[in-house]
C-alpha cells in the first residue's frame, strides 16, 4: 500500500485505535496529524511517532465545535498544501438500558460520534472538492449494524454513520472523493483490557476465528481503503470483526 507523502488526519488518535491508525499511516511514511481533546496524550503520540522518522503534528480539537475543526483543517492545508485522507475515529460511549438512559448520556454520545463525524468530514470535503480529491474514512461499528444491549445511543450513531457515509459517498464521487466506513467488532484496547477475563473469553469464543480484534487489525483496514488499492471502493462499510456476528 503506498501513502508515502499523504496527508492524512486521524481524529481520536491519542490513544486506542486512532493511535494504532496513527503509527500505521506513520510506517507507511504519511503525514500524519494527531487530532484528540488531551493535549499530554496528544503530545506523547507525536513524539513517537517522530522518533521513528514520522513527519507527525498534534492539534487539541473538540470535534463537536464546527469553529475548531474547521481552524484545524485550515491550518492543516496552510502547512501541507492539500489534505489526501481523514479519518473520522473520535468516539466516546456511555452505556445505559433505554428506560435508565439520561438525556445527557444520549447527548453526549451523538454530539461526540455524530455530530462530531459531520464536522470533520463537511471541513474536508470543502478542501477535497477543490482539490479534485480526496478520501474520508469514518468509524462505524458492528453495534451500527446489529445493535446491541444497553447502547441505544451508541448503536444510533453508528448506524448513522453509515447512513451519512452512503450519502456522501454518491455526493462526493464525481468530485474524486472516496467515502467508507470501517465497522469493527469486539477489539481488545486499553478500554475493554479492564473487563473480567470470563467477559473477553466469551467474546473470543463467538468469533470464528477464535481471537479477539487488536488495533492494528482495523488500522490495516484503513489504511487500505486510503491506499489506491482501494480507488473503486466507495460507499461500502467493511466489517472488520473476525466473523464474530455470522
Amino acid at each position: 500500500m503506498k501513502l508515502k507523502d499523504k496527508v492524512v488526519i486521524v481524529t481520536g488518535a491519542a490513544r486506542g485505535i486512532g493511535e494504532s491508525v496513527a503509527l500505521k499511516f506513520t510506517k507507511l511514511e504519511a503525514k500524519v496529524i494527531i487530532v484528540d481533546i488531551n493535549q499530554e496524550s496528544i503530545d506523547e503520540v507525536v513524539e513517537k511517532l517522530n522518533a521513528i522518522g514520522g513527519n507527525a503534528l498534534g492539534f487539541k480539537v473538540d470535534v463537536t465545535k464546527k469553529e475548531e475543526v474547521d481552524e484545524m483543517v485550515e491550518k492543516v492545508v496552510a502547512k501541507f498544501g492539500k489534505l489526501d485522507v481523514i479519518i473520522n475515529n473520535a468516539g466516546i460511549t456511555s452505556d445505559a438500558k433505554l428506560v435508565r438512559m439520561t438525556e445527557e448520556q444520549f447527548d453526549k454520545v451523538i454530539d461526540v460520534n455524530l455530530k462530531g463525524t459531520y464536522n470533520c468530514a463537511q471541513a474536508a470535503a470543502k478542501i477535497m472538492e477543490v482539490q479534485g480529491y480526496g478520501v474520508i474514512l469514518n468509524a462505524s461499528s458492528v453495534v451500527g449494524i446489529y445493535g446491541n444491549f444497553g447502547q441505544t445511543n451508541y448503536a444510533a450513531t453508528k448506524w448513522g454513520v453509515i447512513g451519512m457515509t452512503k450519502s456522501w459517498a454518491k455526493e462526493l464521487g464525481k468530485k474524486g472523493i472516496r467515502v467508507n466506513a470501517v465497522a469493527p467488532g469486539f477489539i481488545l484496547t486499553p478500554m475493554t483490557e479492564k473487563m473480567p477475563d470470563k467477559v473477553l473469553e466469551i467474546m473470543k469464543k463467538k468469533a470464528p476465528i477464535n481471537r479477539l480484534g487488536l488495533p492494528e487489525d482495523i488500522a490495516n483496514a484503513y489504511a487500505f481503503l486510503a491506499s489506491d488499492e482501494a480507488s473503486f471502493i466507495t460507499g461500502t462499510v467493511l466489517s472488520v470483526d473476525g466473523g464474530l456476528v455470522l
